[in-house]
C-alpha cells in the first residue's frame, strides 16, 4: 500500500489490502479521493474566490455530490448486483459538471476532476469496455454542457477546444484497465504459485516427519553431518549411543573426546580414524567393526558412511552405527565352544588312534588278510582326519595352521581318496570315475591336500542323493597343476555360490533337504589351497551339478593358513 492510501485505509479501520475488502469498503474508499480533493477546493475558494461558493450550479454540484456519499456510506452494497455500484461514478461525472459549469469565468480545470471517476470505473471488473466509453463520453458531456448551455451558437471551434481532456481521460482509462488486468493476472499467478508452495511445504513437511519416524523407529544410530562436520540430524538410537559413548561426567563432547577403540578393545583409535573424521576427508566406508564406551561396559558398532555431495562439492555425510555387540558376544562364544568342545575331541581321538595302531600291528603280526585290515586301515585313517579337522576347528579358533610342502604324486593321492569314499558312494548309488596321468606331481603338503579332496567329494556324494556321476579329474597347463571334482547333483544358484567358502554356511536347498554338515569343510579347504598359494574356483547351476576346481602353482609360495 502507497503511503497516502494508509493512512486512508487506517482511518476506515481496515488493514487489509484494496482487492481482500468487501464491496462496500471498495466504494467508500473509491469515494474519498474526490470528496477530499473537493473539499480542498473548497477552503481555497473560500479563501480566494468567495463569489464561486454562492453560485447556484456550483452549489447544486456540491450538494449532488454531498448525497453521493452519504450514498456511499448507507447502502449495503455486498448485497446489491454487483455492477449496481457504477451509478455513483456517473452521478461523480454528474456533480462534477456542475461544479465545472458554476465555475467557468473563475476557476480553471475543475473537469480535471473527472479523473477520479474514471479511475474507478477503470479500476473495477465490471466492463473494461463500458469503463473506456464511460471515461470519454463522461468527461466529454461535462465539458460540451456549457457549449450547449450558452447563448453562443454551436461551432466545432467551441466544440473542439475542450476535447483534448476526454481524450486524456479515455487514455487514461485504457491505461488503467490493462494495468488493472496485468495486475489481476500477476495476482492469479502469485496466488497458484503460493498454492504450489504451501503444497509443496506441506508435502516436504509430512516426508520430514515420515522420515523421522522411520530413522526413529529403526535401531540403527543415523548420525547426518554438515560440510563442516557439524551434526545437522540425530535419530533417536544416535542419541542414546551419544550417552554411551561420552565420558563419564562429559555432557557436551566433540568426536576426538569419544571413546573409541579398535577391535583389540584396548586401542584408542586416532583422532583421524574415527568415523566422522573419515568422512570428512571424502571416504565411504562399509561395516567398519569398533569398540566404544568406557571398558566397562564397551559396545561393538559396525560403522558405515556415504559422502553427500551437490553442485559445489562435498557437503556433509551420512553415518550409521549398528550396535553389534550381542552379535560379537556369540560370535566369541561361538569360537569359546569350538575350541573347549576342540580341545574336549582331541583326548579321546588320540586314545582311538592309539588302540587302532595296536590294532593294525597285531593283525600284521597275525598274518591276517582280508576285509578286517583293510577296515582297521579306514578307520586309522578316518581318524587321522578326524584329528586334522579338530585341529583346524582349534586354528580357525584361535591361530594359524602350517603347511609341509613336498612332491606328491597326483595320481596315487586321487586313488587313495577314491577308495575311501568309494562305501559312501556305492550306499549313495554314486558312480565314481577319475582322469589323470600317473606321472602327474605337485609340490604340496600331501596331509592337506588331501584333507582338501576328501572335503570336495564327500560334499559331491553328499549332494547327488538321487545318484549321478563324480568325476575326478586333474591335468597341467604349463604353469598350474588343476584338480577338478565334477558331479551331477544338486548344484546352486548364484546367490549361494556368493556364500559357499563363508564358514559354517549352508545352503537353503541342503537345509531343506535334511544333509547333514557343519560348513566347515569348503572353508578349511579354501584356507588350505590358498595357503599354497593357489586358487578354487566353482562352476555350478541348480539340478545339473557343480564343479570345482583347484589349481595350484608349479613353484607354490607357501603362507601360514590364517584363522577362518
Amino acid at each position: 500500500m502507497s503511503r497516502l492510501s494508509a493512512p486512508m485505509l487506517a482511518s476506515l479501520r481496515s488493514g487489509r489490502d484494496f482487492h481482500e475488502m468487501s464491496l462496500a469498503h471498495r466504494v467508500r474508499i473509491s469515494q474519498a479521493p474526490l470528496v477530499i480533493t473537493v473539499a480542498l477546493l473548497c477552503l481555497i475558494f473560500a479563501t480566494l474566490l468567495p463569489e464561486i461558493l454562492t453560485r447556484p450550479l456550483f452549489q447544486t454540484g456540491l450538494a449532488l455530490l454531498a448525497v453521493i456519499t452519504v450514498t456511499t456510506a448507507v447502502v449495503p452494497w455486498d448485497r446489491l448486483w454487483y455492477p449496481s455500484y457504477w451509478i455513483l461514478p456517473i452521478l461523480d461525472f454528474a456533480a462534477i459538471g456542475f461544479l465545472y459549469a458554476g465555475s467557468i469565468g473563475l476557476a480553471l480545470g475543475i473537469y480535471l476532476l473527472a479523473i477520479f471517476p474514471v479511475f474507478w470505473l477503470s479500476w473495477s471488473r465490471v466492463s473494461a469496455a463500458g469503463a473506456r466509453i464511460l471515461s470519454f463520453l463522461g468527461p466529454l458531456a461535462i465539458v460540451w454542457n456549457p457549449v450547449f448551455a450558452s447563448e453562443f451558437p454551436v461551432t466545432g471551434q467551441r466544440l473542439a477546444a475542450p476535447i483534448l481532456g476526454p481524450l486524456v481521460t479515455l487514455a487514461v482509462a485504457v491505461t488503467v484497465t490493462v494495468m488493472r488486468r496485468d495486475m489481476a493476472d500477476q495476482q492469479a499467478a502469485l496466488a497458484a504459485k503460493d498454492e504450489q508452495l504451501e503444497n509443496a511445504l506441506r508435502q516436504s513437511t509430512e516426508r520430514s516427519e515420515l522420515l523421522d519416524g522411520v530413522l526413529n523407529a529403526i535401531d540403527v544410530g543415523v548420525l547426518v553431518v554438515g560440510a563442516t562436520g557439524a551434526a545437522v540430524h540425530k535419530n533417536s538410537a544416535m542419541e542414546g549411543l551419544d550417552d554411551r559413548l561420552r565420558p563419564p561426567g562429559r555432557e557436551h563432547t566433540q568426536e576426538a573426546d569419544l571413546l573409541f577403540f579398535a577391535a583389540d578393545r584396548t586401542t584408542a583409535l586416532p583422532p583421524d580414524g574415527r568415523p566422522i573424521a573419515r568422512a570428512m576427508q571424502g571416504e565411504s566406508f562399509q561395516d567398519v567393526l569398533l569398540w566404544a564406551g568406557p571398558p566397562e561396559n564397551q559396545v561393538a558398532l559396525s560403522c558405515s558412511a556415504r559422502i553427500l555431495r551437490n553442485e559445489h562439492g562435498f557437503h556433509g555425510a551420512v553415518i550409521a552405527f549398528h550396535d553389534i555387540t550381542a552379535l560379537a558376544d556369540a560370535l566369541r562364544a561361538k569360537d569359546d565352544f569350538v575350541s573347549s568342545v576342540s580341545h574336549e575331541l582331541r583326548t579321546p581321538l588320540t586314545s582311538i588312534m592309539g588302540y587302532l595302531d595296536l590294532a593294525q600291528d597285531e593283525a600284521e603280526d597275525l598274518g591276517l588278510t582280508g576285509a578286517i585290515p583293510h577296515a582297521i586301515s579306514v578307520a586309522q585313517r578316518n581318524s587321522e582326519r578326524l584329528l586334522l579337522l579338530v585341529s583346524d576347528l582349534l586354528a580357525a579358533a584361535s591361530g594359524s595352521v602350517s603347511v609341509d610342502a613336498r612332491p606328491v604324486a597326483v595320481a596315487e593321492l586321487i586313488s587313495t581318496s577314491l577308495r575311501a569314499a568309494a562305501p559312501r558312494a556305492a550306499a549313495a548309488g554314486v558312480e565314481l570315475t577319475t582322469s589323470c596321468a600317473p606321472t602327474l606331481a605337485v609340490q604340496a603338503d600331501p596331509v592337506r591336500l588331501a584333507q582338501v579332496l576328501d572335503n570336495l567329494l564327500s560334499n559331491a556324494i553328499k549332494y547327488s542323493p538321487d545318484g549321478g556321476t563324480v568325476t575326478v579329474s586333474a591335468w597341467t597347463d604349463g604353469t598350474c597343476t588343476c584338480l577338478e571334482v565334477r558331479d551331477t547333483g544338486m548344484g546352486m544358484n548364484e546367490k549361494d555360490q556368493k556364500e559357499l567358502f563363508t564358514k559354517f554356511f549352508r545352503t537353503g536347498a541342503v537345509r531343506q533337504a535334511g544333509i547333514p554338515g557343519a560348513g566347515l569343510g569348503l572353508a578349511i579347504s579354501k584356507n588350505i589351497v590358498e595357503a599354497h598359494g593357489g586358487t578354487i574356483t566353482l562352476v555350478s547351476e541348480p539340478g545339473v551339478g557343480s564343479a570345482f576346481t583347484v589349481s595350484l602353482p608349479h613353484a607354490p609360495s607357501l603362507t601360514p593358513i590364517t584363522a577362518l
